[in-house]
């Protein structure tokens, strides 16, 4: 019976465990999903509202138009700057520092767009014309943080790349040189004439060997079996002197009979 309790208490902690990660799987993806439809839901609202700042730009004059202009140009600088540098962090890591400027910078973007917001509702002219250029200056000052991060990366990029193409180009080179290896062989008279030449070149064939041989040149050394130069059979098999003594003993009596 205690063996099957534990087996059942063990049973039941894993059920329990995988009860809890399909619990916290849930939860964690119904969160992935509300952030995702949420950031989905604040580009759309974005877009919404530029259209309409733009709206309001072309169709309200005087200070409600310029309020109008002055927050678009402020979106659309801080926009176009964060789609450059997460386009390019990919490759290049450094952007990353760049990201978390333009995140600081976006703050302040937001609190002077509430201020903005606030002006466009307010009724009193003499207050819109005495808070807008103030407003407007800040606004200038954040564009121009913005599109200094975002021209800098985009020369950068640009740079990177013109380095890597010209690297590339380099390499192709090579390569076609490699692959044209005959082009660089040498052509000359000397090289095609070599083949038929060579007989010409062994040492004591020519006429410069011969007239060399007079004038302390080494004589050839003859080999082994190199032809007439080489031992005889005799001297091969031990029978060169018996040979010659033979021979002196026959010339004797030929030479004493002449004598007489």
């Amino acid at each position: 019976m205690d063996a099957v309790g534990v087996v059942l208490g063990l049973v039941l902690l894993i059920g329990v465990g995988l009860l809890s990660l399909a619990v916290v799987g849930t939860v964690k993806a119904a969160k992935a999903m509300a952030a995702k439809v949420e950031r989905h839901e604040a580009n759309a609202r974005r877009a919404v509202e530029n259209v309409a700042l733009k709206a309001k730009t072309y169709t309200k004059p005087g200070a409600q138009g310029q309020i109008s202009a002055t927050r678009l140009s402020l979106r659309t600088s801080l926009d176009g700057t964060r789609l450059v540098l997460e386009s390019g962090l990919a490759e290049d890591g450094q952007l990353a520092e760049s990201l978390q400027l333009l995140a600081r910078l976006d703050v302040h973007a937001a609190e002077l767009d509430g201020e903005l917001r606030i002006l466009e509702r307010e009724p009193d002219a003499g207050r819109i014309s005495a808070k807008l250029p103030e407003l407007r200056e800040r606004a200038e000052r954040i564009t121009h943080s913005a599109e200094t991060m975002r021209w800098a990366a985009q020369d950068r990029m640009h740079r990177f790349a013109e380095d890597e193409l010209t690297r590339l180009s380099k390499e192709c080179e090579s390569e076609a040189g490699a692959l044209r290896h005959w082009d660089a062989a040498p052509q000359g008279p000397g090289a095609a004439g070599s083949p038929a030449g060579g007989s010409g070149s062994v040492p004591g064939a020519g006429p410069g060997a011969s007239a060399g041989s007079g004038a302390g040149a080494q004589p050839r050394r003859p080999g082994l079996t190199s032809g007439p130069g080489g031992p005889g059979a005799e001297e091969l098999l031990g029978l060169g002197d018996p040979l010659q003594r033979l021979a002196q003993r026959l010339r004797k009596p030929s030479t004493g009979s002449s004598a007489g």
